[in-house]
């Protein structure tokens, strides 16, 4: 028998042509949303839209309502200029060093046990609990002209840093707190016991596994930092191409009436923080990938 009848269909069975180089149609998924489900997301993003949606478009609308020319000049401005680049600055340096230190107390308080270890628990979500402003008048307490300390950062650039830094120091503790409570202590044993220091463990095991929560307390820190209003209004004094912050810029355009202006600096802080964010979200999907 040929190898040709071996591999040809039953009789009576029609033969179809295959078409090479035609990729299969993937299968639509079937929506399993119910009308009940409809219904609040209808709702949801109604809620969502009047929340947020409509009035981030009314914001764009109004930062170029005097036309492009009005818009770039007011980026261009140099005390706008040195305004949006202190912020973003200090922003990016609080981040770093909040990522440093809130992964070093959420190791403190997840791995070991210590007297007076709920204490700090309580301590750390302080600069959550605080309004903006008592957390302008403590961080001045201390490090303001009648410092105990003998520091005095007011009006100074880098007010600017020390209060983003007390702001944003709780974003990173609670992102990776949860997610490094949540890690296998039996991967890390086995990882001793074939040889492995405890530097390799952390740098090959441990750092692997928080990255993605790394990222997101980065990018909240951030992402708080550029829009942080109230303790510099305290500590920084306002100090035009000193320690005035892109915020306090955007306050100053809206007491002589300029939204136009306002609304150009808040666009690009918006951006930046939008961008930030998609950034990480690329980078950890990325890392899931490998």
């Amino acid at each position: 028998m040929s190898s040709n009848a071996l591999n040809s269909p039953a009789s009576g069975t029609p033969v179809r042509p295959a078409r090479p180089g035609r990729p299969r149609s993937r299968p639509r998924r079937r929506s399993t949303l119910t009308r009940p489900a409809g219904l609040a997301l209808g709702i949801s993003v109604l809620w969502f839209s009047l929340l947020v949606m409509i009035p981030l478009a009314l914001l764009l609308i109004s930062s170029v309502e005097d036309g492009w020319s009005t818009f770039w000049d007011t980026l261009t401005n140099v005390q706008t200029a040195n305004a949006i680049r202190l912020t973003l600055v200090s922003a990016l340096a609080a981040t770093a060093v909040n990522l440093v230190m809130g992964l070093l107390i959420a190791w403190v308080l997840v791995r070991d046990r210590f007297p007076g270890r709920w204490l700090i628990e309580l301590l750390i979500d302080i600069p959550f609990a605080l309004p903006s402003l008592v957390a302008g008048l403590v961080l001045l307490s201390l490090y303001g002209p009648e410092s105990p300390l003998g520091i005095n950062v007011l009006g100074t650039p880098a007010s600017v840093f020390l209060a983003l830094l007390f702001v944003t120091l709780p974003f990173v503790v609670r992102t990776v707190q949860p997610v490094l409570g949540e890690l296998d202590r039996d991967v890390e044993r086995a990882a001793h016991s074939l040889g492995a220091s405890r530097a390799t463990t952390v740098r090959r095991i441990i750092l692997p596994a928080l990255t993605p929560a790394l990222a997101a307390g980065a990018t909240l820190c951030f992402a708080r930092g550029v829009g942080e209003f109230g303790a510099l209004v305290i500590l920084t004094g306002n100090r035009p191409n000193i320690s005035e912050g892109a915020p306090m810029r955007i306050q100053s355009y809206i007491e002589v009436d300029n939204t136009a202006a306002a609304a150009t600096v808040a666009v690009l802080l918006l951006a930046t923080a939008l961008a930030a964010t998609l950034l990480v979200e690329v980078l950890t999907s990325k890392g899931r990938q490998r």
